[in-house]
């Protein structure tokens, strides 16, 4: 295509846009609320996707030696336990650090638990860590079976919850926002459906004078790319303004917990792109969508 065609067709989109304005004005709104919408699950989504990766990278297994094992004992069983696999990482803590962890953890409570330190009753630990939290529980299975194991503990019961509540969480986020999306597309090809049997006589005339199908399309393709920008302004300001302002408030809230949100920048920044990409995406598809089932070209 020719730069002087081109700018035809991007003069053209414009016009149609302030010709067309109270169409205009509905596909914008169809796409911001939509986008407004997707913007606000898109950061809740995402915040959880954070929190659930963090618990998920806190599961570890708890090998507990066999009181019976010697030093001997205890390196073969290391040895065993790195050949498991899917294991990202073994590390050993003598019992005399498991009751220091003990005391520490229970505060004033755990000074009575310093009377053990001449014989303490815990057993020595191995902490393993897993490639894939999700192999959590297989590979603590494996680990159960090796000599010189007396117990293994890595939360049986509540991780596998756990895994389960985060899977489900991430594939109903996934589907609202999908779903979002083809109502989007739905509006904007409907409107423009209304656009282009509003210029039908237009397009008759055009076809008449030899203007091939390419031609008349491109117009209609810009026009929707221009309704999806459009309406992804707002949804950005207002989803960037409103994250800014929860940022700095829970996290002030959440500075002694775990739990940490995703920084402002660059975290806003990259909503603010995907946005854009997704109003101009649905934009170009409900414009491609209505031109192709509903202008006869």
């Amino acid at each position: 295509m020719k730069a002087r065609t081109f700018r035809r067709h991007v003069r053209e989109s414009f016009k149609s846009l302030g010709r067309n304005g109270w169409m205009t004005f509905a596909s914008v709104s169809a796409v911001t609320v939509t986008l407004l919408l997707v913007g606000v699950f898109f950061v809740i989504m995402m915040n959880l996707n954070k929190v659930a990766t963090t618990i998920e990278e806190d599961v570890e297994i708890r090998v507990h030696v066999d009181v019976a094992a010697n030093d001997k004992d205890k390196e073969v069983l290391q040895q065993q336990i790195n050949r498991v696999s899917g294991i990202k990482s073994v590390t050993y803590s003598p019992k005399e650090k498991e009751l220091e962890n003990l005391i520490e953890s229970l505060g004033e409570e755990g000074e009575a638990f310093q009377l053990f330190e001449q014989d303490n009753p815990l057993n020595d630990v191995y902490v393993v860590k897993t490639k894939n939290p999700t192999d959590t529980m297989k590979v603590a299975q494996q680990i159960e079976k090796l000599n010189y194991v007396a117990t293994v503990k890595y939360g049986q019961g509540k991780v596998e919850q756990l895994f389960n509540f985060i899977k489900i969480s991430r594939n109903v986020g996934l589907v609202l926002i999908i779903g979002l999306l083809f109502t989007a597309m739905f509006l904007i090809s409907n409107t423009i459906k209304i656009t282009i049997m509003a210029r039908k006589r237009e397009i008759e005339i055009m076809r008449l004078v030899g203007a091939t199908n390419g031609f008349i399309r491109w117009p209609f393709f810009l026009e929707g790319l221009w309704l999806g920008i459009l309406g992804a302004v707002v949804p950005i300001a207002v989803v960037s303004a409103a994250y800014f302002y929860a940022y700095d408030f829970l996290n002030a809230k959440l500075k002694d917990h775990f739990i940490k949100l995703l920084e402002f920048n660059p975290f806003v920044y990259q909503l603010s792109a995907i946005l854009i990409i997704m109003g101009a995406a649905i934009g170009i598809w409900g414009s491609l969508m209505s031109v192709r089932k509903f202008l006869k070209v």
